[in-house]
């Protein structure tokens, strides 16, 4: 139970809502609701529990995919966030003229997840957080590692609006 309120504690401050996901998350939940807001915020704190579980598991054929891969997730990560700005910057423009379309909760979801992807650097965060904590991964400590992950993905989502 320690580990799980270990986990709970670095993902509550970690996984903080801040930067550009964090606003953009933040910007979803006042123009769409408190819903797609937390389906937003909801992607991202998937992505901590998916590298959370990467770093504790330390499944290298996963974290060396991501390594490699590096470049196609920026490049997607990259695209999605041109796309972010440019709907943005049509809609301010557009929005005297129309009503402003919604994003539902499930295209919030993914766009966010796919946005937060693109940044591979929380694997060794977590992966630093996992050793300085004691946890032994897989093969030395299944449920201390499970709880754990389990806690940060909590914590992390604990910031949705």
């Amino acid at each position: 139970m320690i580990l799980f309120l270990q986990g709970f504690f670095v993902g509550l401050i970690i996984c903080a809502p801040m930067g550009p996901v964090g606003a953009l998350c933040i910007r979803r939940a006042l123009r769409n609701g408190r819903l797609t807001g937390l389906a937003s915020y909801m992607g991202a704190a998937t992505v901590d529990g998916i590298y959370c579980t990467i770093a504790g598991f330390g499944t290298t054929v996963l974290s060396s995919f991501i390594v490699d891969g590096e470049l196609w997730l920026h490049l997607i990560g990259g695209l999605v966030l041109i796309g972010v700005g440019i709907g943005a910057f049509v809609s301010a423009r557009s929005a005297h003229l129309c009503c402003i379309p919604h994003e539902g909760p499930v295209r919030g979801y993914i766009s966010t997840l796919l946005l937060t992807l693109s940044n591979p650097f929380p694997i060794a965060l977590f992966a630093g957080l996992i050793t300085a904590l004691g946890v032994g991964g897989w093969e030395a400590d299944f449920t201390g590692t499970a709880l754990l992950v389990a806690g940060v993905f909590i914590g992390a989502a604990t910031w949705g609006p």
